[in-house]
């Protein structure tokens, strides 16, 4: 019997696996934590965790995590529509728009998620701790807050070009 893979339309990226231990009775007890992004490089990402005895088991625990908890991005060409900042504990990630041909400029997992989210040319200034599970989080939370023209007239019942002048 032959087992075919699904082929899944986003691209997975792991940022960070982690040794973690619990000491027990006889001894300590070793597991492997691992935070993974997924994305379409479209508009949708996600971040997720998973932990097990083995860092393969981990990926795929956290990629399946990542799948379950998917943002939405609006994206105004190849940037983000305005500036954004998320804070997740310490953590605190500011999300600038720039123009294109600017690239990604962000920290490493703050850029893995922009990356995965089709985030062509931004720029970011992260605060506080450099905890990528944090980081990832913080980056998230400045995404999910972000709203496109149009869903801001739609939220005032306005027409875009009323808003924009």
């Amino acid at each position: 019997m032959q087992r075919y893979e699904q082929v899944s339309e986003f691209k997975e990226r792991l940022v960070a696996v982690n040794r973690v231990s619990k000491t027990v009775k006889g001894g300590r007890n070793m597991r492997f934590s691992a935070l993974v992004v997924v994305g379409d490089e479209n508009g949708r990402v996600g971040a997720g965790m998973g932990k097990a005895a083995e860092i393969p088991e981990a990926i795929r625990k956290a990629n399946e995590d990542a799948k379950k908890h998917l943002v939405n991005v609006p994206i105004n060409g190849t940037t983000i529509p305005h500036d954004s900042t998320g804070y997740f504990s310490t953590a605190k990630v500011v999300l600038l728009p720039a123009p294109e041909g600017t690239g990604v400029i962000a920290g490493g997992a703050a850029r893995a998620v922009l990356e995965l989210a089709g985030v062509r040319d931004i720029r970011t200034k992260s605060f506080g701790t450099n905890n990528p599970i944090n980081m990832v989080k913080a980056t998230l939370e400045a995404l999910r807050s972000l709203r496109s023209a149009e869903q801001v007239a739609k939220m005032r019942g306005k027409t875009v070009e009323e808003l924009l002048g």
